[in-house]
């Protein structure tokens, strides 16, 4: 049977084994979005780029940590955006830089209707105006609203309670809404 038929249970297996193999097939199942995920926090591609493989190299030293096999998405994931926490708060410790704005530009509008356009548009604003807001602001509406992070979830990975999450991410959504209101007028 050869990798690419493999489930990703039988993969890791073969990866605690130090299979190569299984490894390069793993990490070709997931590295776009953990690239993407590491993308999105700290906001440089090769920054992500690095986060990204710095994460399979500790997922693959520590599989035998993982109880779970199943739970191998979400682990690696968690990994990826733990390091691009560390890794983002390290580089901007001493730094006052803006953030490259995060647009998805479409180059082709051909078989795209106006509504499709309209839709991103409103979409581009929307990450867009979350760049401006406070750092642990943007942290947290990512990780709630684009990860998918539950409260708990964002309490464990930014170390906070979870009172302060509430507040924080009730907080931030209403900068965001103050903020895209004056948009919405027009």
């Amino acid at each position: 049977m050869t990798l690419t038929i493999q489930n990703i249970e039988q993969l890791l297996q073969l990866c605690k084994s130090g299979d190569q193999h299984a490894q390069m097939e793993v990490y070709n199942r997931y590295y776009k979005a953990m690239y993407n995920t590491a993308y999105r926090i700290v906001k440089n591609s090769f920054e992500a780029e690095d986060i990204m493989q710095d994460s399979f190299l500790t997922a693959f030293t520590k599989l035998d940590n993982l109880k779970e096999i199943k739970t191998f998405g979400s682990w690696l994931k968690r990994i990826v955006i733990n390091n691009s926490i560390y890794h983002y708060k390290k580089s901007n410790k001493y730094q006052d830089v803006p953030l490259d704005d995060v647009l998805y530009k479409v180059e082709d509008n051909n078989g795209l209707s106006q509504d499709y356009e309209f839709n991103n548009l409103k979409v581009n604003q929307v990450l867009e105006t979350m760049t401006t807001l406070k750092d642990n602001y943007k942290m947290s509406l990512t990780l709630h609203l684009i990860e998918g992070y539950d409260y708990d979830e964002i309490c464990e990975i930014m170390d906070i309670s979870p009172a302060n999450c509430r507040t924080m991410i009730s907080r931030a959504k209403d900068s965001l809404r103050k903020k895209l209101q004056p948009l919405a007028e027009y």
